[in-house]
């Protein structure tokens, strides 16, 4: 088992981000995906701060398995399409902490800010919060093993199609 965060690892995880913010800023639902590992475990939860606190399993979004994420891909390409206002986002991301986890596996928290735009509308702040993740390394490639989005927000500004 590794026992040093790497400069090499975190390098991995800063590009693990920048391709996931990318591919959600960008709405490439796929590449969002991608920043996923293949293994059937792999989940992604967005969850208000409230649910997370209380231990609440309500989640906006509750994907914990690698085949709900492929769902989420398309739904909101194939089914969702076309039936929701169009909105654009912008996702800003500082990691605060990241540990070892296991063996190429890291533990890392991180701070967001989302500002969302909608089609002909003013950016506002959509919302903020932590992402706590599972993240491995495999063949030099961050991937996220389990992503939890914990928002701040109790009342969330609009509907919301696009993972956090």
């Amino acid at each position: 088992m590794n026992q040093a965060v790497t400069a090499a690892h975190t390098s991995a995880i800063d590009a693990l981000h920048t391709a996931y913010v990318a591919a959600l800023d960008q709405g490439d639902m796929a590449a969002w995906a991608g920043t996923f590992a293949a293994a059937p475990e792999a989940s992604y939860f967005c969850i208000s701060s409230e649910n997370d606190r209380r231990g609440f399993p309500l989640a906006l979004m509750y994907d914990d398995c690698r085949g709900r994420i492929d769902d989420r891909v398309s739904f909101v390409t194939k089914v969702w399409a076309g039936t929701y206002e169009p909105y654009r986002m912008r996702h800003f991301i500082q990691r605060l902490s990241c540990e070892v986890a296991g063996d190429n596996q890291y533990r890392v928290t991180s701070g967001f800010t989302i500002m969302m735009t909608p089609e002909g509308g003013a950016t506002t702040v959509l919302t903020s919060g932590e992402y706590r993740d599972l993240i491995e390394i495999q063949g030099g490639r961050a991937v996220f093993c389990e992503r939890r989005a914990v928002y701040d927000a109790d009342v969330l500004p609009r509907y919301i199609v696009f993972p956090f």
